[in-house]
């Protein structure tokens, strides 16, 4: 069987971890530029202000997605680009560089899916309180409006929030990342519920429009309970596991993927959080819960599970000398099975694999090439797993590698490389890697994955 026909081969990045210009043609400043500034914040003292240089090279950067022969591009757009104050006066040149942008990958034959948030919050609307503003919902409409008019003619493929449950709890709970807060459960939970308002009020924008081929999402990070075997049992408790929520955990998939879905907060919420549960106001679910044409969902991590011997969920540990990537993640490629088909399984939307890929050792070699076999023994395994989703009825409609090129890695700096594509920050040298060309092979392809090495 194979992908199926139209499948969108995609690679993907973040404005701030690419483009530096950091305060060039009127941007105004985001949480990253200032949190960057702290010191001890970010490893090394690295910040974006350069970062790829994407505002100045991305005419490169397209010739290259086009050389490794990808069909889709998922970028993100800087709200303080566009709105230096987060609100109000347009900044035109911040606007006409994703023009230009837009129309060199449709020029390109690359389909542009577009983030209308990737992190980088407003300095200025910050400092009126933020996601805890209730109004922050109003703000990001209206910054969804503006982008929408300009290029909504050419995206049809559309993402809110890129990973809310990351951005709201390192931003806002942990204190790791911009605008390196550490709120109280309850404070948090209302950020939560301001940005899922935010999300709503974005697709209605977007909706406004009036194009019917028009798609929106949104692109939670997925924790993925695998089944530590095949057995109908484990199974069960697996599929459970991944929308359930018994203890606070923060990070469940309970809030953060069923809320903006199904416009509503499971009964687990309220048990769990109880009086620290979102002031919630009349019509605020029915603004969450807008109807949505796709679900992304980006995925690195999860564990195995199982039904113990009491008949509880038992998660399975790592066990020793675990298979861990550069960054300390575990190798698990069942997760772009699993994943994706409870995904389906409960919401009976589309999904697209928005992001999913490694940190990796990978450096220039003798002989001038960047080999990784690592990220493409990565890339196959997961692609498997995908490709057996698909064959037994899971509906994906897409994959996005992550990431293009290596780039900032926020509170890592420039320590952890993701790419497809080498770069070196000091020349601003790109260098596809061994991986960029396999991939390129996979999609000219097309081919099954099934027994591939």
């Amino acid at each position: 069987m194979g992908f199926p026909e139209g499948f969108v081969w995609g690679a993907a990045t973040a404005a701030y971890q690419i483009e530096g210009a950091a305060r060039e043609d009127g941007k105004g400043l985001s949480v990253w530029d200032v949190f960057c500034q702290k010191p001890g914040a970010v490893w090394q003292g690295n910040t974006g202000d350069i970062a790829c240089d994407h505002y100045h090279r991305y005419k490169e950067d397209v010739a290259l997605m086009k050389e490794i022969g990808l069909n889709g591009y998922r970028f993100s757009i800087s709200w303080p680009r566009i709105l230096p104050s987060g609100t109000g006066n347009l900044n035109e040149k911040g606007l006409s560089f994703y023009e230009r942008l837009v129309d060199e990958l449709l020029a390109a034959g690359i389909q542009p899916c577009a983030t209308l948030f990737h992190w980088d919050f407003p300095y200025e609307l910050f400092l009126l309180g933020g996601w805890l503003n209730r109004d922050s919902a109003d703000w990001f409409a209206g910054y969804a409006d503006v982008v929408a008019r300009r290029l909504g003619d050419r995206i049809k493929l559309w993402i809110t929030l890129n990973e809310p449950n990351v951005f709201i709890n390192l931003g806002h709970l942990s204190g790791r990342h911009a605008p390196g807060m550490k709120y109280q459960t309850a404070q948090v939970l209302q950020c939560a519920h301001n940005a899922f308002r935010a999300h709503g009020k974005a697709v209605q924008a977007l909706r406004a429009l009036g194009a019917r081929d028009l798609q929106a999402g949104i692109a939670p990070n997925l924790f993925v309970c695998v089944p530590g075997t095949e057995d109908p049992a484990d199974v069960e408790v697996a599929r459970a596991m991944n929308f359930a929520m018994t203890e606070k955990n923060m990070h469940s998939n309970a809030i953060w993927f069923e809320t903006p879905i199904t416009g509503r907060y499971s009964e687990d919420c309220f048990r769990v959080f109880g009086p620290d549960m979102p002031h919630i106001i009349e019509g605020d679910m029915e603004t969450i819960g807008q109807p949505l044409d796709f679900v992304g969902a980006n995925q690195y991590f999860g564990h195995r599970v199982r039904r113990g011997a009491n008949g509880h969920p038992e998660i399975l540990s790592w066990g020793t000398g675990p298979d861990l990537t550069a960054f300390k993640w575990l190798l698990l490629p069942e997760i772009l099975y699993w994943g994706p088909k409870f995904l389906y399984e409960r919401y009976k939307l589309p999904v697209y694999i928005t992001e999913n890929g490694l940190s990796n050792a990978d450096w220039i070699a003798f002989d001038g090439m960047v080999h990784d076999p690592q990220r493409i023994d990565f890339i196959t395994r997961h692609l498997q797993e995908l490709e057996r989703a698909i064959r037994e009825g899971t509906d994906v409609r897409g994959y996005f590698h992550w990431s293009l090129m290596d780039n900032f890695e926020w509170a890592e700096g420039y320590k952890e490389r993701f790419g497809l594509v080498h770069v070196d920050f000091r020349t601003q040298r790109r260098i596809l890697k061994d991986s960029a060309r396999f991939y390129g092979d996979v999609i000219a392809g097309g081919r099954r994955m099934s027994g591939q090495s």
